[in-house]
């Protein structure tokens, strides 16, 4: 058979939509996964803080990526009494999960609290049981199937990068998100005032409050062959609270730390990424 032919061009065709039918399929999964756990966390009471697609918001800004989507979760009864026993753990709160491609195969990881106590010099407690059953009853209701994040490798302050503020509270909240917003490439998604959280419990907590964004390009490009990061990295999270004295503390992630736990290894975005992170914060924080 003559290539040109009919038949050649239908099997050249065939050869072509392949791997787009099979990301679709994948990308149909991951939806699938995420959308149940998000409906049964409602059904349970747990409130919805942010869902990012990953792959979706990169590709509108031109950037390509597997299938990627995580959802950030709150309940803070759970969260609370965590934070009394380390403000810093805030960094790591509420609860995570992400439903993401993994070489073809629609796959959902989680943070639990061997996670947190690993990395925040948490020892076991009720809290931290609270936590993991929390999560696993809404895994277990969605009817997904999902595994924690590695903890292998995890100590105390583990890829944790922390600058100080000389700025009032209210004032570095506001610096830093000016900062933010100001990126072009940059999506703005929130707060989380673990502060005023907890109050409404009754229960008083050193000012904490915890900024969500992301830049879809950048954060594509770093996600592309490392897409579980995006459990950690993705969206980025930033810490500001006030320790001991009346101290202001910001904190946030390595984003190459974190790829080396979940693969062993990172690369020059992660790095590039870090670098522009850290001189934007603490530019804000002059």
């Amino acid at each position: 058979m003559q290539i040109g032919t009919p038949l050649a061009g239908l099997l050249v065709t065939l050869a072509l939509a392949w791997p787009v039918a099979a990301q679709e399929s994948t990308q149909a999964s991951v939806d699938a996964a995420l959308e149940a756990v998000q409906g049964a966390a409602t059904a349970g009471g747990l409130a919805e803080v942010v869902k990012i697609d990953h792959a979706r918001l990169a590709a509108g800004a031109g950037a390509e990526m597997g299938p990627s989507r995580v959802l950030i979760l709150s309940d803070p009864a759970i969260s609370t009494p965590i934070l009394e026993s380390e403000i810093r753990a805030g960094v790591d709160l509420p609860f995570r999960v992400l439903s993401f491609d993994d070489a073809g195969t629609a796959r959902v990881i989680y943070t639990n609290f061997a996670f947190l106590a690993a990395r925040h010099g948490l020892e076991e407690s009720d809290a931290g049981a609270a936590f993991d059953a929390r999560l696993a009853e809404v895994l277990a209701a969605a009817n997904v199937e999902a595994s924690a994040a590695p903890v292998e490798g995890l100590a105390r302050d583990f890829g944790v990068l922390e600058l100080a503020s000389a700025h009032g509270f209210d004032a570095t909240i506001e610096r830093l998100r000016s900062a933010i917003v100001a990126q072009d490439d940059t999506v703005w998604f929130g707060i989380v005032d673990f502060t005023a959280d907890a109050a409404a419990l009754g229960v008083t907590l050193p000012r904490a409050t915890l900024l969500l964004f992301g830049g879809p390009a950048p954060g594509g490009v770093a996600m592309k062959d490392f897409p579980a990061i995006g459990l950690d990295a993705f969206c980025q999270k930033i810490l500001v609270y006030e320790g001991p004295e009346g101290a202001l503390r910001v904190i946030y992630n390595d984003i190459a730390a974190l790829a080396t736990l979940h693969y062993g290894t990172s690369a020059k975005p992660h790095h590039a990424l870090n670098e522009r992170l850290t001189a934007t914060f603490a530019k804000a924080l002059e």
